[in-house]
């Protein structure tokens, strides 16, 4: 990311932080006033993105990840008889947490 662009995004998060309206005008203003020279079509960028996409909800869900939960298809039965088209989940992994060693088992101690 150039600086232009990093500080055309900090404006935009000051202004959504200010509660003031994103516009490429206040967007320019914000980065001129930090002496910051960018490409004139940055703010213009930045302002039409915050106009189609909500600011707050990016910033509460920019670490949910990509994908939703996965979702468990129903395999159709072999036998097509009349038992319960749904399988079992498959049984969870327990893993073994690792057992700390302890002085005893070295055979000496610190204070002995």
């Amino acid at each position: 990311m150039s600086v232009g662009e990093s500080a055309c995004a900090y404006a935009a998060l000051i202004l959504h932080d200010d509660g003031i309206g994103i516009t490429a005008e206040k967007i320019s203003a914000l980065v001129k006033a930090a002496n910051v020279d960018v490409e004139s079509y940055w703010p213009s960028l930045y302002a039409r993105f915050a106009e189609k996409r909500d600011v707050g909800d990016l910033l509460l869900n920019a670490c949910s990840g990509g994908g939703g939960a996965p979702v468990a298809a129903v395999a159709p039965t072999a036998g097509g008889g009349g038992g319960s088209s749904a399988a079992a989940p498959p049984p969870e992994e327990k893993k073994e947490e690792p057992k700390e060693e302890s002085d005893d088992d070295m055979g000496f101690s610190l204070f002995d």
